[in-house]
């Protein structure tokens, strides 16, 4: 076990060295963050000794490196456009990013699973035939367009729900949260709703296709030819070994949410990670665009890492596998 979770470990440092590899060469030769920085008044000299002092000038390998050693600090450098450290940007708005992709997460993990059971234990009742017609517009649908919808007729039209900004909030520690708030409740409604559809949708037909082959297993039969009651057999045995792949689906889920977050969070002008991202590219601010893409792939190693150590906890025959 603990060889296993030494070479993912091994492996996660290999990737996030490949990532933030790639983020800084791509952010690195994407227009001049100069020009963004200064005004048409200033001097090529002046503009030369800015560029020195950001250290534009060093070769790639020693920026590279530079920004690498920085970031395990958790430093991100000077933001080209705000001229604050980047982390206190990211330090700003992280709680708001990670709040709303929690509930998302719960929300499709609360009505997916439920869902996902209900349609292949009834597979033709009306109500599992009007889930499977939802999942089929959650997953066609854009982000954007069901967000859209969402404020035209909760916002607009019934004007039940704020339909942008995060609400007031409350400072507990560096945290910020608008969950003890009524208006932070009720502006997280809708871009909650907004970024769970699309999860809940997937996360329900994976349970409901698990669910259909694991009632045709021979050992299920079985079970229904010595007599065990049906619920028993739904619940214990089907239900179980049903959860074994959708624990590591649900764990790249997950990290979706956070890389989505990005979509949902324009829309509805959430004051998140993904909002400052978008901003930061219309600036070339190339600090925020680096350190946003490498903290995003953070997530899904540490996610995949988690999932990776449960799935082997969950089933025998991959402990054994591992050794």
């Amino acid at each position: 076990m603990l060889a296993f979770i030494g070479r993912r470990l091994l492996q996660s440092v290999l990737v996030m060295l490949t990532v933030a590899l790639i983020a800084f060469a791509m952010f690195r030769y994407v227009g001049d963050p100069i020009v963004s920085m200064v005004g048409q008044d200033t001097t090529e000299a002046q503009r030369a000794e800015l560029r020195e002092s950001l250290g534009l000038n060093d070769p790639f390998v020693v920026q590279y490196a530079r920004f690498v050693s920085n970031a395990v600090q958790g430093n991100f450098g000077i933001s080209y456009r705000q001229r604050q450290p980047v982390s206190d940007l990211i330090e700003q708005r992280l709680p708001a990013t990670l709040e709303l992709s929690f509930v998302s997460a719960l929300m499709a993990l609360a009505f997916g699973i439920p869902m996902g059971i209900y349609t292949a234990l009834r597979r033709h009742g009306v109500l599992s035939r009007a889930f499977m017609a939802l999942s089929l517009a959650g997953i066609s649908l854009p982000t954007f367009l069901i967000g859209i919808l969402l404020i035209l007729v909760f916002s607009v039209q019934l004007r039940w729900l704020p339909s942008f900004g995060r609400g007031e909030v409350i400072a507990i520690g560096g945290w910020t949260t608008g969950l003890l708030t009524p208006s932070g409740l009720a502006a997280l409604i809708l871009p909650a709703i907004t970024l769970a559809l699309f999860q809940m949708t997937l996360i329900m037909r994976l349970v409901r296709a698990e669910m259909l082959e694991i009632l045709r297993a021979d050992f299920i039969k079985f079970a229904r030819a010595r007599g065990l009651p049906q619920r028993l057999i739904n619940f214990r045995h089907a239900l179980k070994n049903t959860l074994v792949p959708v624990i590591t689906i649900t764990g790249l889920q997950l990290g979706s949410i956070i890389a989505f977050a990005i979509i949902t969070e324009t829309v509805f002008q959430w004051p998140g990670m993904g909002l400052l991202f978008i901003q930061a590219i219309s600036t070339v601010d190339i600090p925020v665009m680096a350190a946003y893409l490498v903290l995003t792939a953070f997530f899904f190693v540490l996610i995949n890492l988690i999932v990776d150590i449960l799935y082997v906890v969950v089933d025998p025959r991959l402990r054994v596998q591992s050794k």
